[in-house]
């Protein structure tokens, strides 16, 4: 499978969230004004990264005693809402809640992102990671990757395509790897998010598709569709009879994907602070861990500094499968 079709970022991600981060201070500057707070978000209401922002921005606005207004602005894999946060104020009236595509893959796989995290954002914090997964529609007999690569041969004569939520990202290179392991022309299907590809799975329009744990979730318990493998060093508590990518002999996908919270460079420090001291009561309380465990997340505050370590490292990782992939510059 050619990746020459898609246009390269610079190299640059390695300095990814180089800043100068530090330890947490609380402060009252920007809350006290009254003033709303954006939260931004990529994709579309009704997707699984909204409904994790909607959650928290509900909680946030208790701790902080100002309202935060979730603003979608989907599209591009979050490439209009990055460059949106880019052009904002510097004065802590405006967040981006994100996962690792926009900040870890697109600037690897567009050419010209609009934006470089490295320099025109700073993390806030850390809460979560989650697991992209391969799941099949109830249109195929599969009930593991055995049986939906065995299908796939046989009823499909070794070509298919899977459902991916957007171009060039973490699920298209993971559909060329899962066709390089098991010798069969499993091509992408790009979708303008999840919600769509979903859709389309549950329609059997689609037999497979990439995604995160919240996108499937709820369809995977209802047994419209059904995970067969996911990402990670070992598995997710939510879905536990299903295995790991690693386990089933694929190399280099240990690294989770991460979620988090960025503002934009310049944002003074004890705003940041001030934010992620917030995140940090509200991933405290019972219900708001019991609700995103449920959605598929792994729960868990990482201060500034920690988390951009993690992103750090992730996209580091990811560099190197996309260089190894093919994945040509145009």
């Amino acid at each position: 499978m050619s990746f020459s079709r898609r246009n390269v970022v610079s190299r640059g991600v390695q300095l990814l969230l180089a800043l100068g981060l530090s330890g947490a201070v609380l402060a009252p500057a920007q809350a006290q004004s009254g003033t709303p707070i954006r939260l931004l978000v990529g994709f579309p209401a009704g997707a699984g990264t909204d409904a994790i922002a909607r959650t928290l921005g509900e909680k946030l606005k208790d701790v902080l005693g100002v309202p935060v207004v979730v603003e979608n602005r989907a599209g591009a894999g979050g490439q209009i809402a990055a460059t949106v946060l880019k052009s904002s104020p510097a004065d802590g009236h405006t967040l981006f809640l994100s996962h690792d595509h926009t900040i870890s893959i697109l600037p690897q796989v567009v050419k010209n992102p609009g934006f470089n995290p490295a320099t025109d954002f700073v993390p806030v914090a850390g809460f979560a990671t989650f697991a992209n997964v391969l799941a099949v529609s109830g249109g195929t007999p599969a009930k593991t990757m055995d049986e939906y690569v065995k299908w796939v041969r046989t009823q499909k004569g070794g070509k298919e395509t899977i459902g991916i939520p957007a171009p060039a990202s973490i699920p298209e290179f993971l559909v060329k790897m899962i066709s390089d392991k098991y010798k069969i022309d499993v091509q992408p299907a790009p979708y303008r998010g999840s919600a769509p590809m979903t859709a389309d799975m549950l329609g059997n329009q689609i037999t497979a598709g990439i995604a995160s744990v919240p996108d499937f979730i709820e369809n995977h318990k209802a047994g419209k569709v059904r995970i067969v493998a996911s990402i990670g060093a070992k598995r997710q508590a939510v879905i536990p009879n299903v295995p790991t990518f690693t386990e089933l002999g694929f190399a280099n996908l240990d690294d989770l994907p991460y979620y988090g919270i960025f503002a934009p460079v310049g944002t003074p420090q004890p705003i940041i602070d001030k934010y992620g001291n917030a995140l940090q009561k509200v991933l405290a309380m019972p219900d708001v861990k019991q609700k995103l465990t449920t959605m598929g997340l792994t729960v868990g505050y990482e201060p500034q500094g920690q988390f951009a370590g993690r992103v750090r490292t992730y996209t580091q990782t990811w560099e190197r499968i996309i260089q190894a992939s093919g994945f040509k510059p145009l």
